[in-house]
């Protein structure tokens, strides 16, 4: 019994060392072709910038080790900006209470849909689908398809801290990081979200509720997204209702290079914040070199595809090493 989470660590740790070499090559490979890369204004810039998206992939790596899909972060985001800046600006709401109710809103999103795949088991890529259109259209209504111009009233959480050159929003998102690493791996709902990812069926046979957990999930996705969308306003000093396009993708794509598996069951909250680094800095450095929009694009995708294939070659080797171990003990 002992041996599977000792392989279980080991196959983690060797996941982080191969995220670690790809981020320094990426690093390297950068600094060479662009000559203003490799320096403390880049690497400030780039931190400050990714917190939301750290945030979201937390949330969606718990998701996809349940083996379910979120497609409707980017739209909760800005929805959630859209209703923080519309409570300051229009409301005249102080910012903590404003922005308290902002998450409230974005969890009302992730408790719905969650309550829509459980109760009628519907899979979790149309109710989120659905989800995306309905938060997307709340957000224009909300701002009145207009952004929201909120300057320095909600710039505590993005301006950097003197001395530091991080924002309040970067240090937020590690301990975020940190606190979802120890709930995944530390705690009885984590462990029961990787089991749920792998066996649900045998989950309920065990009197397990699966439902239950997928619900929480939802939420918990919800709402980080809800909080990533006050840092992005608070980064940006204004409420934009089309922020977060695309966001859904970026952060799959994070979680998936991180490792976590698109089939549920395997998953690391560490991985998917090293998967953000690595996105963040091709896009910075493809920035940097000149490459065009769709250019990048294409690398991005190309990333993503390499991710899947890595992850379902780990799968198979997964499944060739334990019919060895079965069939050697059979014998």
């Amino acid at each position: 019994m002992s041996a599977r989470p000792n392989r279980s660590r080991e196959d983690s740790t060797a996941t982080r060392l191969g995220l670690l070499v790809v981020l320094g090559a990426l690093v390297v490979l950068f600094s060479l072709l662009s000559e203003y890369f490799f320096s403390a204004v880049t690497f400030r810039t780039l931190l400050n910038q990714v917190p939301p998206l750290v945030l979201v992939s937390v949330g969606m790596t718990f998701v996809l080790v349940t083996a379910q899909i979120d497609l409707s972060v980017g739209s909760v985001l800005a929805f959630s900006g859209a209703v923080f800046g519309a409570l300051v600006l229009d409301a005249s709401l102080p910012v903590l209470p404003a922005a308290a109710l902002a998450i409230v809103c974005a969890l009302l999103c992730g408790g719905f849909t969650g309550a829509i795949v459980v109760r009628w088991s519907i899979p979790s890529f149309i109710v989120t689908l659905g989800m995306l259109e309905i938060a997307r259209g709340g957000s224009y209504l909300v701002t009145g398809s207009q952004t929201k111009y909120l300057g320095d009233r909600v710039a505590a959480l993005g301006a950097p801290i003197p001395g530091l050159g991080l924002s309040p929003s970067v240090l937020i998102a590690v301990a975020v990081v940190v606190v979802g690493q120890l709930l995944l791996r530390r705690t009885v709902l984590g462990r029961t979200m990787i089991a749920v990812g792998t066996n649900e069926e045998a989950v309920r046979i065990a009197g397990v509720n699966a439902r239950r957990v997928k619900w929480i999930v939802f939420s918990i996705v919800a709402g980080l997204s809800g909080l990533a969308g006050i840092m992005q306003v608070s980064y940006l000093q204004s409420a934009d209702p089309n922020a977060g396009f695309g966001l859904e993708l970026a952060a799959i794509a994070a979680v998936v290079i991180g490792g976590t598996s698109l089939m549920g069951g395997r998953g690391s909250v560490i991985s998917s914040f090293l998967g953000v680094l690595i996105i963040a800095v091709l896009q910075t450095g493809l920035a940097q070199v000149g490459a065009s929009e769709p250019t990048k694009r294409i690398v991005t995708g190309a990333v993503i595809v390499i991710a899947v294939i890595a992850d379902v070659h780990r799968r198979r080797l997964d499944g060739r090493q334990f019919l060895r171990r079965l069939f050697s003990r059979g014998s």
